[in-house]
């Protein structure tokens, strides 16, 4: 079931996501305007987000300038131009050229890319040495060149292009990799660049299909009884533009086909008030880096966000299998190259779910009982960059936790074992097939605002008291903590044998035992890059040497590998930034901490993976006087079935 919006509400946030009338006016005002040839390409248009202090000084029935974004590729001219179209005045308020770079994949470059690769003479004649007749049921995955100094790349906007084999038009390609092959397309020119072959390969005949129309050995079980989520008084949040409000919770939503789903002004209602806590939040950048070094795979470094955008590639959700419950869904617009807008229908998705056990306490003595079950509110959306499939989930609690979760599923990137013999760079997942070990790492910007803009981070380190009269027993322990003064002060990386957590402070901001209020990032999984600092990868995403990042505030410093990493030889995004050293003590900061995911392919993650989660917490320390879940109510013990309850 769906919600309803409340129309009758001011719709017009200086935040509110970009309408289908916004992108396409921007568009033709800066086509006309700039005298735009028909040989450009709008790579890129999203909101040119107000300055922060007009943002937190509106009052409905301001008047704030709509600003639009965009960058705009001229394919005769191989020039990228950045520029701010006001929507408000109807002009251009700035038009720029951007020298040497290249500006992400579009979603219409993929599918233009597959079908010059699957018709050029040179790819024809590869498919025919290897006995294949049809390119129809070739499947070409289209990706960034990337950066490995190669002189005759310089200047050009390629994308390198692997391939597999379908036996049927709903078959897994993924099954049959033609390994051999490998295509350069020009996306400036438009048409293929180079084959190359690297000779006839065994193919594996093993099917990989994952559906019962395809592959009648898949029969459902039928011992699943039916598991409803069922609000029948509705949910608990309501809408207002693209505020929401649940419980003590408020924020602001935003879409970019960069980021997906953003985060704006997220308060939580306390002594009377709303305080803030985030101004901003959202997934800076996220690389997967591959570790087999064969001609094949060597090049596969994806930057999913800066080279390709997980906003254009988001899913159209659906009910009942992409999120449970009452739902309230938000479409994300975004542009085509023409600059048309491009609806992507049920984009993000906004329920409630039951958590567990809040909080419990059985007085022994007495008897008595208190419990609290869980609840958080998730807002969340799915992409699909190729083979994976990402999901990435924000969930708000009721005792001040904000989580991050990133949901990894889809197809691995498969290839043949080099020779008939298995690499030792990659897992053996089906007889004949090749998945490469690879990592995952995700990027998230918090812009923080804890009671205020001017805020601090403190490292805490658990150590052993020394030995002696003081700690008779050998047992004692205890935290000692430090605040990063500097941007390169605050280069750190987790440890676990001394516990280091970051936690972000308000010192102008005190609780009521007179320590400044606040958040700390609670780890999840995590694991550091293994290839090496010489590599391509470890260039072009320096940020992967860190776990943590402190900066001091920038409004033109959001994304960890720089604003055009495709193609870019490095040195860009945070390591930047942080050369600047500004001081992030007691100032206006923004908090970058990356996550990853370290994977050795299994055979059960063929044919398609089960989902792999990892998150990180914001929890406070603090920033609340008492557990600000002690005014949960208790929970309805009544039970939803037509047949008794069951307790053990």
């Amino acid at each position: 079931m769906s919600v309803k919006v409340n129309p009758n509400v001011e719709l017009s946030h200086p935040l509110s996501p970009l309408s289908e009338v916004e992108i396409e006016k921007a568009v033709q005002i800066v086509k006309e305007q700039q005298q735009l040839s028909e040989h450009v390409r709008f790579m890129s248009v999203m909101l040119h987000e107000p300055k922060k202090s007009e943002v937190l000084n509106y009052k409905p029935g301001n008047t704030v300038d709509r600003q639009v974004f965009l960058v705009i590729l001229d394919d005769k001219e191989l020039k990228t131009f950045e520029a701010i179209v006001n929507l408000t005045s109807e002009k251009v308020d700035s038009y720029e050229h951007i020298p040497g770079v290249q500006p992400n994949v579009a979603l219409e470059e993929f599918e233009q890319c597959e079908e010059l690769v699957k018709s050029h003479p040179d790819f024809i004649a590869a498919l025919q040495k290897r006995g294949i007749d049809n390119p129809d049921l070739i499947m070409v995955d289209p990706w960034s060149a990337g950066n490995f100094g190669v002189q005759e790349h310089e200047g050009k906007r390629l994308l390198r292009a692997i391939c597999w084999q379908k036996q049927s038009l709903e078959d897994n390609g993924y099954a049959y990799p033609l390994t051999g092959i490998v295509t350069y397309v020009d996306l400036n020119k438009m048409e293929v660049y180079k084959v190359e072959d690297h000779g006839v390969r065994p193919i594996p005949t093993t099917s990989g299909n994952y559906h019962p129309e395809v592959d009648e050995s898949i029969v459902f079980r039928n011992d699943l009884k039916p598991l409803e989520i069922i609000q029948p008084e509705g949910p608990s949040f309501t809408i207002e533009g693209n505020l929401i409000k649940w419980q003590k919770w408020s924020f602001r939503y935003g879409f970019t086909p960069r980021e997906g789903l953003v985060l704006y002004t997220i308060n939580y209602h306390d002594k009377g008030k709303d305080r803030p806590v985030l101004y901003r939040a959202a997934l800076s950048e996220m690389v997967v880096p591959y570790g087999e070094p064969t001609f094949s795979h060597n090049t596969q470094n994806a930057f999913d966000a800066g080279e390709y955008g997980m906003g254009q590639l988001a899913n159209s959700l659906e009910l009942g299998c992409d999120c449970l419950g009452e739902i309230q869904y938000f479409d994300g617009v975004v542009a085509d190259v023409k600059g048309n807008a491009r609806t992507i229908k049920n984009a993000i998705c906004l329920h409630e779910e039951d958590y567990g056990i809040g909080w419990k306490h059985t007085d022994w003595r007495t008897g008595h009982v208190e419990v609290r079950r869980s609840r958080r509110l998730v807002i969340s959306f799915f992409c699909t960059v190729g083979n994976y499939d990402y999901g990435f989930y924000w969930s708000f609690y009721q005792d001040g936790t904000i989580e991050a979760e990133v949901k990894l599923t889809g197809i691995l990137s498969t290839g043949t074992c080099e020779d008939g013999i298995q690499t030792k760079y990659g897992s053996e997942i089906s007889p004949g097939l090749n998945a490469s070990h690879h990592q995952h790492f995700f990027n998230f910007r918090l812009d923080t605002m804890l009671d205020g803009e001017n805020n601090s981070v403190v490292e805490t380190e658990t150590v052993s008291e020394t030995l002696g009269e003081h700690n008779p027993n050998a047992n004692g322990f205890y935290p000692l903590s430090r605040i990063f003064k500097t941007e390169k002060e605050a280069l750190r990386n987790l440890d676990l044998k001394t516990q280091r957590t970051w936690k972000i402070i308000n010192k102008n901001s005190l609780n009521r035992v007179n320590q400044p209020v606040g958040y700390k990032i609670l780890p999840g999984e995590n694991c550091f890059p293994f290839a090496h600092e010489e590599a391509s990868v470890m260039k072009r995403a320096g940020f992967l040497k860190h776990h943590l990042h402190v900066t001091q505030f920038d409004e033109n410093e959001k994304y960890a590998t720089g604003m055009y990493p495709n193609q870019h030889a490095g040195g860009d995004g945070l390591p930047k930034y942080v050369e600047k050293n500004r001081s992030i003590d007691d100032e206006d900061i923004v908090v970058w901490y990356t996550m990853g995911h370290h994977h050795i392919p299994r055979p059960e993650d063929w044919p398609v993976m089960p989902t792999a989660y990892i998150n990180f917490q914001l929890k406070p320390v603090g920033f609340f006087d008492r557990n600000p879940a002690i005014d949960v109510p208790r929970p309805d013990k009544k039970c939803h079935t037509t047949s008794s309850c069951h307790i053990q």
